[in-house]
């Protein structure tokens, strides 16, 4: 990618031709969106049982990069390293109320991989009042079985997410628990998450 710049920007100079040209995007095309799926993210796994017998964890979130695909230590909670954070259900944005980032979200009904514009109107970001990832089920991006005990993502809801830098993604949650199984039960570990995400390092709203 490094060389392929400086070549193209050696063309543009030489052909004087440099203030049209954009240093982002060689030959003017987008840059390659980053399709991946992360597996078995930490969301404050369960340690115990509260005193009313539920479930509980250390009621900390895990924080992810979509930009790179890393987890994000705890210390860098307050930067904009992060993009989303994960707590159990609830899913938090590098922004407004939970981070000093530009991050958003909404949430779209569709098919992730025909999702091709992240469509940047009605973006909401964390609030006093909300999340801008709503919580309880059937709200946002799950449903809860009180027969059953488990969650299951809705079909066919997709998160579009603004980074903390301002640029966007989408993710699409695949699993809620350990390993990812077909079909979860009370018994299977809960709270990791296994979710697929396209970034868009060029800045723009498109994913193709």
């Amino acid at each position: 990618m490094k060389r392929s710049f400086f070549i193209y920007a050696f063309f543009c100079l030489s052909a004087g031709l440099i203030a049209g040209c954009d240093s982002t995007s060689p030959n003017g095309a987008s840059d390659p969106v980053v399709a991946e799926r992360a597996s078995d993210i930490p969301s404050d796994p369960i340690i115990g049982l509260g005193g009313d017998g539920r479930p509980v964890g250390t009621n900390t979130f895990t924080f992810f990069n979509v930009r790179t695909g890393d987890v994000v230590a705890q210390t860098d909670s307050a930067t904009t390293k992060w993009d989303l954070g994960f707590r159990g259900t609830t899913i938090i944005v590098n922004g407004g109320t939970s981070g000093p980032g530009n991050g958003a979200a909404k949430i779209v009904e569709g098919v992730f991989a025909d999702i091709t514009d992240a469509v940047a109107d009605d973006m909401q970001t964390d609030s006093e009042s909300g999340y801008a990832i709503p919580v309880g089920s059937g709200n946002g991006w799950y449903n809860y079985n009180p027969a059953l005990q488990t969650v299951s993502p809705v079909p066919g809801r997709v998160l579009i997410i603004r980074t903390a830098d301002g640029r966007y993604a989408k993710v699409s949650i695949i699993s809620y628990y350990k390993g990812a199984p077909t079909t979860p039960s009370a018994s299977d570990e809960a709270r990791y998450l296994t979710f697929d995400y396209a970034f868009q390092p060029d800045g723009s709203l498109l994913f193709e």
